[in-house]
């Protein structure tokens, strides 16, 4: 079986708006261009991405040109040493982590890319279901301590 890489659109809170699963030989520039033609001619009202530096190249150029998208490259500083949170970055990881909480996506199991592709719309409408409607005794995030809890 060979490897896949998953391109991912995400709104600001993290919410998934479009998963695109295609084989590792694909570059970051071919697999954001698949995915956005998909999808923008159905997202009017979005004006702005931001991307990590694999995206960098004719990639905004194209996007302004075709959508009137503006493509902001998230670049680290050239000054710094060790691990440091990139704006925006985290936005797309965080997304990720949720994901990894389903047991089958743990691995790559599917034979298909399209079921690759299905597996992950329904952990984003899992995550979207548990959103909604809680479990009655689950603990609301941001939601002050309980008594007794700390």
């Amino acid at each position: 079986m060979v490897g896949r890489k998953r391109f991912v659109l995400v709104d600001t809170e993290g919410h998934a708006l479009g998963v695109l699963v295609v084989p590792a030989d694909w570059s970051e520039q071919a697999g954001g261009r698949a995915l956005l033609a998909q999808l923008l001619p159905h997202l009017p009202r979005l004006l702005k991405l931001w991307a990590d530096q694999g995206y960098r190249g004719d990639l905004g150029a194209w996007l302004r040109e075709t959508f009137g998208v503006e493509l902001e490259i998230v670049t680290r500083p050239p000054d710094a040493k060790g691990f440091i949170l990139l704006a925006r970055r985290w936005v797309v990881e965080r997304t990720l982590a949720w994901w990894s909480r389903n047991r089958r996506l743990a691995k790559e199991y599917e034979h298909l890319l399209a079921g690759s592709t299905l597996l992950l719309y329904l952990a984003a409408v899992q995550l979207l279901l548990k959103r909604l409607a809680p479990h009655p005794t689950a603990r609301r995030p941001y939601a002050p301590p309980r008594p007794g809890y700390s």
